[in-house]
């Protein structure tokens, strides 16, 4: 799952949430180096003519769009939401991977967990309701890690009251 909880205590918990990034270091590597031997195994006859120089700024310009694009998809799935709940304070922190970190700060006691089956921007869309706003959380996660997400998040704000 794309998210831990870092501390677990009875008083206080953290919970960190981030977007699956299934393309690691290594594999990027490979993956280019492969579509690079691929791309260029078709034309490898045409070493030594002139028809190879008029198609190699293709070839290259498609290894340069795939590299870009792989790249740029990394670099907007960077996101890391923190949610750190206390005894009496519950704040929600989403690093962004361009663009200012947005904060949410709330009353655990008077803290509410949603789960909108429907009319969300995705299906069983999560958020915190509390110090009169409402905000999402994990909404970058798959249909079932939401379900999960909630029943774990509806738990620990439910232990925390009690503590």
């Amino acid at each position: 799952m794309p998210y831990r909880w870092e501390t677990d205590r009875p008083n206080m918990a953290e919970l960190h949430l981030w977007p699956h990034q299934s393309l690691t270091a290594h594999g990027f590597s490979v993956f280019m180096a492969s579509f690079f031997l691929l791309a260029i195994l078709p034309v490898f006859w045409l070493i030594g003519t002139v028809l190879l120089w008029g198609l190699l700024p293709f070839i290259l310009a498609a290894i340069a769009g795939l590299w870009w694009a792989l790249r740029h998809n990394s670099r907007e799935r960077s996101v890391l939401e923190v949610l750190t709940l206390g005894p009496q304070t519950a704040r929600l922190t989403r690093h962004n991977p361009r663009g200012p970190t947005q904060d949410w700060q709330g009353n655990t006691h008077w803290l509410a967990v949603d789960l909108h089956v429907t009319g969300g921007p995705v299906p069983h869309y999560v958020t915190l309701r509390g110090g009169g706003r409402q905000v999402e959380i994990g909404a970058f996660l798959s249909e079932e890690e939401r379900k999960a997400l909630f029943v774990e998040l509806s738990d620990r704000v439910r232990l925390l009251r009690r503590a």
